[in-house]
């Protein structure tokens, strides 16, 4: 779920000052930042198509009520969250407001942890659409500029053409490839190209759903149908309506999954667990896979009729052995990236590096490829780093430097994994294998970061 920006505001209109009173100081006490207002008029006022929130408003108030004020901020910007609260007899109304755009109502009397509730899914929908407004702007300033998918070989150039082919189609795609190609990359440029680059791009990575509730993360969850909580929850599908959803590994999807899943793409409707009815979704899907899913399906690991539905617009992402002569000038990008992000001033690239980048045959492909150029703007220079055999022993400088990489960012946000995963970029499960497979101690960072 994503989590709200941290000018996030809630906007609450309440004529009654008692009730307004107690209702700022719960949503402040719970660390939101709230405008209270005792009239509509004035709330509309402050708004912006811009507004960083959600509103929350009583139906019944002197003046404009809360009806005709979700109508005027719909005509501000449709995409504002707005929760309205209801006596008893009003349930009928505000259920009709709904069909009319209203976010969700609450009736009176409500508990606090219901409207927190409420509120805070309002708010993650908000960034969400905040965050993806952000990107439509980056990606009409990029359509300006080159195609950040590098190279002049003919494997590179045909991967263009066929993107700037299929981003219109609205067709689901199969993106094959090893890993590290780039496949993500080019699931994004498909998004970012299509009607629905406004709309949410929604990444899951199949293989690090967390085991056991799997099945909540995509598809959600009605209330009170999961132990433990009372409140529903929207699955990582249906949040991505209206837009692209990735599903990155789906080779590594449990069958049981793939089945559910399946039902999905024929019907374009998903049912949370719980839930009495389905509910429709219009979205593309994108899936990434290895080049072996045939023999998966062939071994009965993955199911034949999705693979099947899947496949019906295959495209393959070449490896970087396919295209060699791309190798110089990837790694001349990565090493000004490397240098903005290290800091560090001219590099210096000896006879080492060349032959280096000439004679290896990339098995890591392109995140290998950008690996060795971070490590080369590091100063770790091939002749200082040999092997038992004499030769340089690339993997374990890449993975020293990957683990310095993770430690420092550890130790930056004082052990705080959601800090250190947002700064790396990487999935959660992938960042907890690392730091198990290097021997970071997490509580010790955490001790060291409090001292």
């Amino acid at each position: 779920m994503m989590l709200a920006p941290d000018n996030a505001t809630v906007m609450f209109v309440e004529d009654d000052e008692q009730l307004r009173l107690a209702t700022v100081q719960t949503l402040e006490l719970a660390g939101l930042r709230v405008l209270p207002f005792d009239r509509a008029a004035a709330a509309l006022a402050r708004l912006t198509p811009d507004f960083p929130g959600v509103v929350v408003s009583d139906i019944r108030m002197p003046g404009m009520d809360g009806l005709e004020l979700l109508a005027r901020i719909r005509a501000v910007d449709g995409d504002i969250p707005v929760l309205l609260v209801t006596g008893h007899g009003d349930v009928p109304m505000a259920v009709a407001a709904l069909h009319d755009g209203a976010f969700d109502f609450i009736p009176k009397p409500f508990a606090a942890e219901r409207l927190l509730a409420a509120v805070r899914r309002a708010l993650d929908r908000r960034a969400l659409v905040i965050e993806n407004r952000r990107l439509r702007a980056a990606a009409a300033t990029a359509a300006q500029e080159e195609s950040p998918l590098i190279g002049e070989s003919p494997a590179m150039v045909r991967l263009r053409a066929m993107i700037g082919q299929l981003a219109e189609t609205d067709v689901d795609i199969l993106l094959e490839g090893e890993t590290g190609t780039g496949k993500e990359l080019v699931a994004r440029m498909l998004h970012r190209s299509s009607r629905r680059r406004g709309k949410p791009f929604v990444a899951v990575n199949c293989a690090a759903l967390p085991e056991g509730i799997a099945e909540i993360e995509l598809f959600g969850h009605a209330a009170d149908s999961v132990p433990h909580t009372r409140l529903s929850r929207t699955g990582r599908i249906a949040s991505s309506s209206g837009g692209t959803l990735l599903l990155d590994e789906i080779d590594s999807m449990p069958l049981a999954m793939q089945a559910r899943l399946l039902r999905v793409l024929e019907e374009r409707e998903v049912q949370p667990i719980g839930a009495e009815r389905p509910e429709p979704v219009d979205l593309r899907v994108i899936a990434t896979a290895k080049e072996d899913v045939a023999g998966a399906v062939a071994a009965g690991r993955f199911r034949a009729d999705l693979y099947y539905r899947l496949a019906t617009m295959r495209l393959r992402v070449p490896s970087l052995r396919e295209c060699t002569g791309d190798v110089f000038l990837l790694f001349a990008a990565f090493i000004e990236e490397a240098k903005q992000q290290l800091g560090v001033g001219d590099v210096a690239l000896d006879a080492a590096v060349h032959a280096h980048l000439a004679g290896h045959g990339w098995p890591g492909n392109v995140r290998e490829l950008r690996n060795f150029a971070f490590e080369v703007a590091a100063g770790r220079s091939l002749a200082g780093a040999e092997g038992p055999d004499g030769r340089a022993d690339l993997p374990a400088r890449v993975a020293k430097f990957e683990e310095n990489l993770i430690r420092d960012a550890l130790l930056r946000h004082g052990g705080r994994v959601s800090l250190a995963l947002a700064e790396l970029g990487v999935p959660r499960k992938t960042l907890y294998d690392k730091i198990a497979r290097f021997g970071i101690d997490l509580a010790e960072i955490k001790r060291s970061g409090r001292a």
